[in-house]
């Protein structure tokens, strides 16, 4: 087939699927690979038989979910500094979701009972997990663990629960830990870094100034002057 590409067509191809391309112009081309352990891990959270959900090779799909799970992806590549890596879990895991939902032809009803959430004691245990673990790279799969739900089922509840997606909750916990380190300690930047969950002293500096519109030289004068 010959074709004209434009910004958004998305191109679904299975794994295992032969085929080439040669392109008529320079072009840019975003290609995400999911391991199929993750689709049948996400088929089997979502209640469907991963033997009989079959992926077909579509091509110039339209999709505005994917196409924005894409181009977060892309940011953060293109980012100075990554995101925590809890927020690339929770992209994979939601481009799984949408694949099957395509594939299968079921899409989410919605929820005329309510907005379906965490117990008190699931949010209690998993933020209180989440407080005591700040310095560790928190993994998706853990953190559902610990709350007793599916991976999938976390992102969901999470967000109803707290308002907050959890990498977003996470990401502030770290901020605000920080900061209250460098106002009531003497520790050094980079070991605020670490003892917070930052990969580094610049990614904390950098996610400090998008959060708080401040740099930790910034916190660390103005708590001196208290």
């Amino acid at each position: 087939m010959r074709r004209v590409q434009k910004p958004g067509d998305i191109d679904i191809v299975p794994a295992g699927m032969d085929g080439s391309w040669e392109d008529d112009a320079d072009c840019h081309i975003l290609r995400l690979s999911l391991h199929p352990s993750l689709l049948n891990r996400v088929a089997e959270d979502l209640g469907r038989d991963a033997g009989k959900i079959e992926l077909l090779p579509r091509f110039q799909v339209r999709d505005a979910r994917i196409e924005g799970i894409g181009r977060a992806v892309k940011a953060d590549l293109e980012a100075d500094t990554p995101s925590d890596p809890l927020f690339i879990e929770l992209l994979a895991n939601a481009l799984a979701v949408r694949l099957i939902e395509s594939a299968s032809g079921r899409f989410p009803a919605p929820d005329h009972h309510g907005e379906p959430k965490l117990s008190e004691r699931q949010l209690r245990v998993l933020t209180e997990y989440i407080e005591t673990n700040l310095d560790q790279k928190l993994q998706l799969a853990d953190l559902a663990m610990v709350a007793g739900v599916s991976v999938t089922r976390l992102k969901t509840l999470f967000r109803n629960s707290t308002g907050s997606p959890v990498h977003q909750y996470v990401i502030r916990r770290r901020v605000e830990y920080a900061r209250a380190l460098m106002a009531t300690t003497r520790m050094l930047a980079s070991e605020i870094a670490l003892a917070a969950g930052f990969a580094h002293q610049s990614h904390m500096a950098s996610t400090m100034r998008r959060l708080l519109g401040q740099t930790p030289g910034e916190i660390v004068r103005q708590a001196s002057e208290f």
